[in-house]
């Protein structure tokens, strides 16, 4: 099974069996890793925003512009955003890690 490593906010590495399939979202909310998810993964707002790791951006599929319009939207961007939503585990995925963003911005509560 393909394992992901989310990287907490204070800096803790949180590895898990990760389910092909399964978003990164579902996966966190699986593992009680912090990430909001208010549209529920409908792609309606930025709070599952990740920080993907330089050496595995390029393993991913190319963003949607529907994401990359909420992307936007998100509390710290960077080059190497994308919305946990959006990200499906894959075996080619195994060993993806990615940083939660010091802060997340919810526009369905702002």
């Amino acid at each position: 099974m393909p394992k992901v490593t989310f990287i907490d906010r204070d800096g803790t590495r949180i590895e898990v069996d990760a389910p092909v399939g399964l978003s990164l979202l579902e996966l966190a909310h699986r593992n009680n890793i912090d990430i909001e998810g208010a549209c529920e993964g409908s792609l309606a707002c930025s709070t599952c925003h990740v920080i993907v790791d330089d050496d595995d951006f390029d393993r991913l599929e190319e963003p949607t512009e529907d994401e990359e319009d909420m992307l936007d939207l998100a509390f710290g961007l960077t080059k190497t955003s994308r919305l946990g939503c959006q990200i499906i585990v894959t075996e080619e995925l195994d060993g993806l890690t990615v940083s939660l963003p010091a802060e997340t911005r919810n526009m369905m509560a702002d």
